[in-house]
């Protein structure tokens, strides 16, 4: 699952319920979450930190990064998982003095029946100029621990993209040897999706089998943004 939860802050009613986004979670049981825009310490959100009641109420591991510092708190991108992760890491996405956005990498050890195996998961939120996201992409693909993972490596790179019109993907992601899960969906605003702001794409060792945007009241509810859900085959190496 891949989604922008607004720290916690309804689409429509515009009030504060983190338990609204952990109820959208339970159901659909994904094993891998990339969420955006998480927030810590800010008491517009209680001073709450999400990070951890979020991994605590869904008993899942996390690596979490606080990309944009406030006066009082921050916010930023968090990877759940089911299974340990390992190996995390951050690129710098920020451009110039635009506004603080980066990206988290996570290793995560998936038990696949008597035996492990490694994905690699990427959990970014982009920046809101078309020249600022090309940039951000353009520095993400040149990024040292991409280049040097073998093609066959099971990777996924997801969410908030703030793509508009969708034409991200096939300008940097697919030439990269990365395919979309699902087709082009919007996901933003929740009440009324017109823009497919998030995505999800995969390459090496993994077959999708499902894709959908979540379209329960709950999720249209939750945040301003609706998440999107895929399932994965993790093909032998």
């Amino acid at each position: 699952m891949s989604w922008n939860i607004h720290k916690g802050i309804g689409g429509l009613d515009r009030r504060y319920d983190l338990g609204r986004i952990v109820s959208v979670i339970v159901h659909y049981d994904p094993d891998i979450l990339l969420l955006q825009e998480v927030a810590q310490g800010i008491p517009r959100m209680k001073g709450h930190d999400q990070a951890q009641l979020l991994s605590h109420a869904l008993q899942l591991h996390a690596t979490f990064f606080p990309e944009h510092q406030l006066r009082c708190g921050a916010y930023g991108n968090l990877i759940l998982a089911r299974w340990p992760i390992f190996g995390t890491g951050r690129l710098n996405l920020t451009i110039g003095k635009k506004k603080t956005r980066g990206m988290i990498q996570a290793h995560v050890r998936v038990q696949v029946n008597d035996h492990q195996r490694t994905l690699i998961v990427h959990n970014m939120h982009l920046g809101l100029s078309g020249n600022e996201r090309n940039l951000q992409l353009e520095r993400f693909i040149e990024t040292q621990p991409l280049r040097q993972l073998h093609q066959t490596t099971p990777v996924i790179v997801g969410g908030d993209l703030n793509d508009l019109w969708g034409s991200l993907g096939p300008r940097y992601l697919v030439p990269s040897g990365f395919e979309r899960a699902g087709g082009l969906a919007n996901t933003f605003p929740s009440a009324l999706p017109l823009r497919p702001l998030d995505g999800l794409f995969f390459r090496g060792s993994l077959r999708l089998v499902h894709f959908e945007v979540a379209r329960s009241k709950l999720a249209l509810l939750a945040s301003d943004h609706r998440p999107i859900c895929a399932d994965f085959v993790l093909l032998p190496p």
